[in-house]
């Protein structure tokens, strides 16, 4: 192999003005580059970032932004509208309401979910509670269970999972399991086989096929968790089917939340599900008319509203909505994210709300599992400090809980992180709830978290190659993180 390699440079190598050549095709690439990145008019600052980024990488710089650059994809196009698939008659399950008001309105305008009721709500902490309550519900079902989830490992977890859905599924049960190609790559057929052979259905989320002359969507991964069983129950959250969300099987397992939910709003939960399941797997719309996927529910005293977001849409709207839930805020702001690479706007948000008084709080990990991330992150803390924002950091297990609480009575919860990866190119689902005693009950989770972190105060020790050279180069890359 290296006599190969060296041959191959010789005559390369060997070719007359080949610096010229390069240097000429170079000067050819870079505004054909530029064009390319610039028409997919993002933020100037990202954008800049990836022209900047892509000229100092001659060639392989046209590589990288194929294979991970930005996409959009259209719903006409890749079935994902529900009225441009087949699916507009489903339309009558999730109504619009044209009585919403304030962040219930523009959650409905970007979604295209109404607001609705939970006559239940109960959060479930790390994983070892939800994965008991999981089983628990999954071994209830009697008519479908439909799973969806960025990581399903191999592990003790996972297959505790796969041996409850293959019983189901071998007592009737329709059993239909969405997993995201990359996170969950792992997973190989031997693993799935008990699940398929005893009726149980499973399907890759935008698959890592290669395809000539086609942009991959490695860049695009589907990092939602939603769990429907019969219609009736609903799990949504930030924890993953692996044994690094369980504390019983790892010390160092990440500090997580979680959340099961009764009540209407478990249908919008369904239909984003069929929605996903079908794009993935090219199913006929029809196939769900069946009633059963979509009981009757009374009217809950919770105030519950599902927000889901991808790179099929361009209104960003879990971003959109908590930027707005802060600008909303009279009292208190308590957010608390793995990862946080925020945006001009929600940064405004945050350091605006500081400055007018408000009890603003950033819960963050110690070190969460990107070192670049966390660079990133720490690079912003200075601007909130000096705001006001209150930041505190948790360890020495990583937090991984992704919330934010408004006031007395909003909050949400869900996959998103508050960066620009889930706000822009991820598909993400989270849950806006209105309601003082599940608000207040994640609030005193959240408060108990920060009395165990420790709080960044403005005065701590900031070395120039430590500390501020590696903050200030990782955020040079927050745009494209």
């Amino acid at each position: 192999m290296p006599d190969l390699i060296q041959v191959a440079w010789q005559a390369v190598s060997s070719v007359p003005n080949l610096g010229l050549y390069l240097a000429v095709a170079w000067l050819l690439y870079i505004p054909w580059l530029v064009a390319w990145v610039v028409l997919q008019k993002r933020e100037p600052v990202a954008t800049l970032s990836w022209v900047l980024s892509l000229a100092l990488l001659p060639y392989i710089g046209f590589l990288v932004y194929f294979l991970l650059g930005p996409q959009r994809i259209k719903r006409q196009r890749l079935r994902r509208g529900r009225s441009r698939s087949g699916m507009g008659h489903y339309s009558a399950i999730c109504p619009a309401d044209d009585s919403a008001v304030e962040l219930a309105r523009v959650a409905q305008s970007t979604t295209g979910l109404p607001p609705s009721t939970a006559t239940r709500a109960d959060w479930l902490v790390d994983g070892h509670a939800t994965y008991t309550a999981l089983l628990e519900a999954i071994s209830r079902a009697r008519h479908h269970i439909h799973l969806e989830y960025y990581i399903c490992r191999p592990d003790r977890t996972g297959g505790r999972l796969l041996e409850a859905l293959a019983e189901r599924a071998r007592a009737g049960v329709e059993v239909r399991l969405l997993l995201d190609a990359v996170g969950s790559g792992p997973l190989r057929e031997r693993h799935l086989r008990p699940l398929v052979e005893a009726g149980g259905q499973f399907c890759w989320f935008h698959p890592t096929k290669f395809r000539p002359f086609t942009r991959p969507w490695l860049n695009m991964r589907n990092h939602r968790k939603i769990v429907v069983i019969d219609g009736a129950v609903g799990f949504i959250g930030g924890i993953n089917i692996t044994d690094d969300h369980d504390e019983t099987v790892r010390d160092r397992a990440f500090r997580d939340l979680h959340m099961r939910v009764e009540g209407e709003v478990v249908r919008s939960m369904q239909l984003a599900f069929v929605e996903d399941w079908i794009y993935a797997d090219c199913t006929e719309p029809t196939r769900f008319g069946d009633p059963a996927y979509w009981p009757e529910a009374p009217r809950g005293r919770i105030f519950a509203q599902l927000l889901v977001s991808g790179p099929d849409s361009s209104w960003e709207a879990i971003h959109r909505l908590q930027v707005a839930a802060i600008h909303e805020a009279r009292r208190r702001v308590w957010l608390a994210t793995p990862y946080f690479v925020p945006g001009e706007a929600a940064r405004m948000a945050l350091t605006s709300a500081a400055l007018g008084g408000l009890d603003v709080r950033l819960l963050v990990p110690r070190r969460c599992d990107s070192l670049l991330v966390t660079l990133a992150a720490r690079s912003y803390f200075d601007e909130l400090l000096k705001a006001g924002v209150k930041v505190y950091e948790y360890g020495p297990r990583m937090l991984h809980t992704k919330a934010l609480v408004t006031d007395d009575d909003l909050c949400v919860v869900g996959s998103a992180n508050f960066d620009h990866r889930s706000f822009r190119l991820n598909f993400e689902a989270s849950m806006m709830l209105r309601d003082r005693q599940t608000c207040e009950a994640l609030a005193q989770l959240l408060e108990g978290e920060m009395e165990q972190s420790t709080r960044v105060r403005l005065d701590r020790p900031m070395g120039l190659w430590r500390h501020r050279l590696p903050e200030a180069f990782a955020r040079l890359l927050s745009p494209v993180l």
